[in-house]
């Protein structure tokens, strides 16, 4: 056993929670949260761990500092319901959790498309900070791409974390609409002001660092799909921002 507690969020999983969970088998404690799943998800949870909470998705940021909160151990490793530990990640997670010279550690994910893994235009290895005591570490209460705040210095692991998080391109470009409404609710929250100039800016900038500048090119189909649609998803959530601007002028 590895003294670490995981971490994992889910919301109609049942086909993929079963991987994420026999990949943790080893870690001393395993709690899920749940949003109110309609499916299978929390059933096969409880053949993993009894320590199955169900509170509903609000502010991704406060939702995952609540989950964090539960853990009996310092030490989180947190992960999506679609990740996977890899075989290396273990051995480097038993030495990461005895050092005091740290507060988190990021790990690099692999990212798959399907059955592609997407190497180039930023995509790998993408690390994130994963692993972290959970005394040193919080996140920003944002709905979405929520900043993380550290206590103390933060490391980096070397194994991958395996992310299969869209069976397919319908799935990635599903996963665009989702978020661009977010975006969009977060710039209203925020009273953020927005130009057009600078969202067509940063729209043109985004494909031509994603897909030149990282290389993106080298993922063929793929690379080229992900630059476009980084680049669009900048326009998207302009446009549904606008939309809510003037439903909330209409009400008023």
């Amino acid at each position: 056993m590895i003294n670490l507690s995981v971490v994992i969020l889910t919301k109609n999983e049942e086909k993929c929670i079963a991987e994420c969970l026999e990949s943790v088998k080893w870690a001393d404690e395993i709690i899920v949260v749940d949003d109110e799943s309609s499916d299978k998800t929390v059933e096969i949870v409880r053949r993993y761990t009894d320590k199955v909470f169900l509170r509903k998705m609000d502010v991704e940021g406060r939702h995952r500092n609540w989950a964090y909160a539960k853990a009996r151990n310092n030490w989180v490793l947190s992960l999506d319901a679609d990740e996977k530990v890899s075989d290396g990640l273990r051995q480097e997670l038993s030495e990461a959790v005895k050092t005091n010279d740290f507060a988190a550690f990021d790990i690099p994910l692999r990212n798959y498309i399907g059955s592609y893994w997407v190497r180039w235009g930023g995509w790998y290895p993408a690390s994130k900070v994963r692993l972290f005591r959970k005394d040193k570490f919080k996140y920003e209460e944002a709905e979405v791409h929520p900043r993380v705040f550290i206590d103390g210095k933060c490391g980096h692991l070397k194994s991958d974390i395996i992310h299969k998080g869209y069976p397919d391109l319908e799935h990635f470009l599903g996963s665009i609409n989702r978020q661009s409404t977010l975006e969009a609710v977060k710039w209203i929250n925020t009273n953020r002001k927005m130009p057009l100039g600078r969202i067509i800016w940063r729209a043109v900038d985004r494909f031509f660092r994603r897909y030149v500048g990282k290389k993106g090119y080298r993922d063929g189909m793929y690379g080229f799909i992900i630059a476009y649609f980084d680049s669009f998803y900048q326009i998207i959530s302009y446009v549904k921002f606008r939309e809510m601007q003037i439903k909330v002028k209409t009400r008023s």
